[in-house]
């Protein structure tokens, strides 16, 4: 075989294919047609299935919208009743409210009126303790110058002691302190051992009664500072005569006997002062009003 045969052996069949090519193209037609039918088959199908199921969905939802209208108005019932019980308990509060108010606000008036007569109280306090110190200041200042005299006259008395003696009377007994003045006899009437009474005699006058007997002055010399005295007691007179001056003249007076003294401590050309001393048991002097 030539070259040329062979060419055209080759070249027979592609004239062949292009001789049958025209004959497929209706058949990939319907085929494309059926394709696209099936498709909208299928997608009809898958919408009617969405739409279904759609459907579906909006009946519940319908029902659940019911169901939730109608909870809805039982709430809103609820409510309603909850909100009258609510005023009314409401209204009562506020009048509660307002009568606590009422009754707080007379509280705080009657506090008002307490503390302010409190403070009244108070200041009259104050006033009465100030003036209840300066009293006490003045007092202490009294009681100073009381301790000061008191301190003066213990001063005094301890030195009148010193002077005080002690002197055998006329009758040989030893006679007990003895005062030479009106000071030493205020030292002897503080130690309360006998009754003192002073006495002041005129020459020529009736006898005195001092304490519970009679002493008269008969005779007085202030140059030789002698005296004479007539004593009565127990109905008798006795006569103590030419006696000095600070010389204890004791006697005995009373039922049941006991020492009596008589001191004479100042003497003038008429006159002679002194003092009686008496045991404490002695009987004393009737007071005459």
């Amino acid at each position: 075989m030539s070259l040329l045969d062979e060419k055209d052996e080759g070249t027979t069949p592609q004239h062949g294919y292009e001789a049958q090519k025209p004959a497929m193209w209706p058949a990939g037609v319907a085929v494309a047609a059926l394709l696209l039918a099936a498709g909208g088959v299928i997608w009809s199908i898958t919408l009617q299935s969405r739409l279904t199921a759609a459907e579906s969905k909006l009946a519940s939802a319908i029902q659940q919208n019911a169901d939730l209208a109608q909870k809805i108005d039982d709430t809103n019932e609820r409510m309603k009743a909850q909100g009258q019980a609510l005023a009314q308990s409401v209204g009562l509060t506020q009048q509660q409210l307002q009568d606590k108010s009422n009754e707080l606000v007379a509280e705080q008036r009657r506090s008002q009126i307490q503390t302010a007569r409190l403070a009244r109280e108070q200041r009259a306090t104050e006033a009465q303790v100030g003036a209840v110190q300066g009293d006490v200041s003045n007092v202490k200042t009294d009681v100073g110058g009381v301790k000061t005299d008191v301190a003066n006259t213990k001063a005094d008395l301890a030195a009148t002691k010193t002077q005080l003696t002690r002197v055998v009377g006329d009758a040989g007994v030893m006679s007990g302190l003895i005062a030479k003045n009106h000071s030493e006899l205020v030292e002897l009437e503080h130690q309360g051992d006998r009754n003192y009474y002073e006495f002041t005699l005129t020459r020529g006058a009736p006898a005195k009664n001092v304490g519970t007997i009679k002493i008269r002055l008969r005779k007085v010399d202030s140059k030789r500072s002698k005296f004479t005295l007539i004593v009565s007691s127990d109905d008798r007179n006795i006569e103590k005569k030419d006696r000095n001056i600070d010389e204890p003249i004791q006697f005995y007076s009373g039922k049941t006997p006991q020492l009596f003294e008589i001191v004479v401590n100042q003497m003038s050309k008429k006159t002679v002062t002194g003092y009686l001393s008496t045991p404490k048991s002695a009987p004393q002097p009737i007071s005459v009003p």
